[in-house]
């Protein structure tokens, strides 16, 4: 059986390893597609990953996904606490999808506690640092070859 998943990442998720890396790590983004890649082959499932700063491109590419993908991976960053466009289009497209976060947000400042997109998905992964990707993958993964069964 064929699983493809979508890995998306938001704003600032392309400066791991610079940006406070007290919070998010001190590895690079480079490292974190090579961490998917690892995982999607030990699965053996085909992953794609999509990074954007912009609200629009993601939107864009979530809806792209309908009709070909089996699972979104999402962490929208900042647009998690922001954008109901991106949470619309989760949920028209109906994909099952994870939302990650690489920190805790519910123990931050508190507008990182409102998640516009996690009421249409399936589960949320939080403060496993890069391991939560990975862990996202896995929640997908069985969710879809049960459902394919």
């Amino acid at each position: 059986m064929s699983v493809k998943l979508l890995v998306i990442n938001g704003p600032n998720i392309n400066m791991l390893g610079v940006r406070e890396p007290e919070i998010y790590g001190y590895e690079n983004y480079n490292f974190l597609l090579k961490m998917i890649e690892g995982e999607a082959a030990r699965l053996g499932i085909e992953c794609e990953c999509f990074q954007s700063n912009h609200e629009g491109d993601i939107v864009d590419r979530i809806q792209r996904a309908y009709g070909n993908t089996d699972g979104i991976v999402i962490n929208p960053a900042a647009y998690t606490h922001t954008s109901v466009a991106i949470a619309d289009a989760v949920k028209a497209v109906g994909i099952p999808t994870v939302e990650v976060h690489i920190s805790d947000p519910d123990t931050r400042e508190d507008f990182r506690r409102v998640s516009y997109v996690r009421p249409a998905c399936l589960a949320t992964v939080k403060g496993h640092g890069l391991n939560g990707y990975t862990e996202a993958m896995d929640i997908l993964y069985n969710h879809i070859t049960k459902e394919q069964l």
